[in-house]
């Protein structure tokens, strides 16, 4: 079984962690899910297996994983600003965090954007995704902004025009 967290929502002291799981069987078989951990317990979001699952195994999938994924998510989640023994704060866990980063306004956005856009490109990856992630705004938000960087002439258009 592998776990890697996804990502993290802190709300004061509570904390929401979401984890890709991959169980992966000797005979081929393979389960990816997404969880969410917090408070002690486990959800299930998504579940991807091949071959399916039967309904039986569906009702124990939770049991399969929530001990090794409890460990593995709770662990890696302190709570927010923690403290180490000698006073600092610890790696991963800053004392202010924000949800997105400063958003750029004006050009200075627009290039930012663009170069996200650019460089996911040239690696081989989504750029919207990419934008995404950088920008720590919702799809439909990145769409915009990759199309405001368009408008300003700093992306080729989408289409060839006829």
């Amino acid at each position: 079984m592998s776990v890697w967290p996804a990502w993290e929502v802190r709300e004061n002291d509570a904390a929401l962690t979401w984890c890709n799981v991959r169980l992966s069987f000797d005979d081929g078989a393979r389960v990816d899910l997404l969880a969410v951990v917090g408070d002690g317990c486990v959800a299930i979001e998504d579940v991807r297996a091949q071959p399916a699952l039967s309904l039986d195994d569906l009702a124990v999938l939770a049991d399969w994983i929530e001990d090794p994924l409890l460990e593995a998510c709770e662990g890696a989640a302190g709570p927010a600003g923690a403290v180490s023994r000698d006073g600092h704060p610890e790696a991963g866990h800053p004392e202010k965090r924000h949800a997105r980063p400063a958003r750029l306004r004006g050009i200075e956005g627009r290039y930012f954007v663009a170069g996200e856009y650019r460089a996911a490109q040239q690696a081989g990856r989504d750029p919207v995704l990419a934008v995404m992630s950088a920008t720590g705004h919702s799809r439909r938000r990145a769409l915009r902004l990759i199309a405001g960087a368009r408008d300003a002439g700093l992306l080729t258009a989408r289409h060839a025009r006829r």
